[in-house]
């Protein structure tokens, strides 16, 4: 009976380990962005309120350079960041992505960019572009990722 308790927790444990480990991979993959928010916000304000394109754009390194322990690659797409998942993120993970999209006051380029992630919403009197390519699954993202 002992060994059979002991079992059934192990079933319950070991799922709920795995998705603690990829939420913090997604995490610590997040914080990598924070490279390609600078490159956009200059680039924003710069350009009187045009998003860059692309990583070019935003007068960062191209995508496949922007990379870390869990992240194969940061991509800038009309202002979009998208994050791919791939180096040493688990292989539940591998080629997953997050997209954090800008939103922005209109007409109003020195206000700060308001970074949203997947499908958190949109606050008052802001504007969001760029499309949500996010399909890391919502149980493995951060809580400001599945506000909605």
């Amino acid at each position: 009976m002992v060994l059979a308790g002991l079992a059934i927790l192990g079933l319950i444990a070991v799922p709920s380990m795995r998705d603690g480990v990829l939420k913090g991979q997604v995490k610590e993959g997040l914080k990598l962005a924070a490279v390609a928010e600078t490159g956009v916000q200059a680039a924003y304000t710069l350009n009187g309120g045009k998003f860059p394109a692309n990583n070019s754009e935003a007068g960062l390194p191209s995508s496949d350079k922007i990379v870390g322990s869990v992240v194969k690659d940061v991509s800038v797409n009309a202002g979009a960041i998208t994050i791919t998942f791939g180096n040493n993120a688990s292989s539940a993970l591998d080629g997953k992505k997050v997209t954090l999209r800008p939103a922005v006051v209109p007409d109003s380029p020195v206000v700060p960019i308001a970074w949203l992630c997947h499908t958190a919403p949109v606050p008052k009197n802001m504007a969001v572009t760029g499309t949500d390519a996010t399909d890391v699954p919502p149980n493995w993202l951060p809580v400001e990722c599945r506000i909605s």
